[in-house]
């Protein structure tokens, strides 16, 4: 493996860990809700600044499975800056030719968000400058055993034979099956570790935990990122000759 093939470019699909909206508020005596509405405005700027980057796909991590957790207040008011921002943005999404996808389980969504959600899928169906997938109720683990359940009634019905599968199969049941792994997962507000968040196809992302904030994460810390991601190799279990 030579280390020409190894030489990073910038990434073509970063995922970020959104954290530290409320804490970001709190640090300011508001309300966490306010930290997640300065958290939803920072999400534009930085889809705005992919194209001028190299990052063709870029997958947010919104609300997980585990936020159900939260208060009743906390989660209400998320749902309802979802659907705000769905509905505020769309027209610039569209104008700025990205192209949107959400990823999770919809079951659990209220009605009214979903069909917002499927109106801004196909609004932005023609686009292809920036692919900005938003995970909404998503969790690894839970995504792979929907996934496998899938697999599962293929088999059960005969239109897959269990002998075929292998490691490329899955993936074919994924969320995420349009899209490429991630180049490069990053983390904001400190915190060290994934929560969850897509664990099959991060299997060779490199990682980026940073101190900021995600309402203070703006494009030059983005840029500076992506600079730190360049400057790795990528070894894929290999080693340099």
């Amino acid at each position: 493996m030579s280390k020409d093939f190894l030489q990073n470019q910038g990434p073509a699909h970063v995922a970020i860990i959104v954290d530290g909206n409320g804490r970001w508020a709190e640090l300011r005596k508001r309300s966490r809700l306010l930290g997640h509405y300065a958290g939803a405005r920072r999400v534009r700027e930085i889809v705005e600044s992919c194209p001028s980057v190299g990052v063709k796909y870029l997958t947010i991590f919104a609300f997980s499975t585990e936020n159900w957790k939260r208060t009743q207040s906390e989660v209400s008011g998320l749902m309802s800056l979802f659907r705000r921002y769905i509905q505020r943005e769309a027209q610039n999404l569209k104008k700025e030719m990205v192209r949107v996808r959400f990823i999770g389980d919809r079951r659990r969504l209220d009605n009214k968000l979903v069909d917002l959600m499927d109106e801004l899928e196909l609004l932005t169906s023609e686009n292809d400058l920036v692919h900005l997938t938003i995970a909404l109720n998503y969790g690894g683990r839970d995504e792979v055993a929907r996934a496998t359940k899938r697999l599962a009634y293929d088999v059960q019905k005969g239109s897959l034979d269990p002998k075929t599968i292998d490691e490329e199969t899955l993936p074919k049941y994924l969320d995420t099956y349009v899209l490429p792994d991630p180049d490069l997962v990053i983390r904001t507000s400190g915190e060290a570790r994934i929560s969850n968040f897509l664990l099959w196809q991060s299997a060779y992302a490199e990682y980026e935990f940073i101190d900021t904030l995600w309402p203070d994460f703006n494009k030059e810390t983005f840029k500076q990122t992506l600079d730190n991601y360049v400057g790795r190799s990528r070894r894929y279990g290999g080693v340099f000759t």
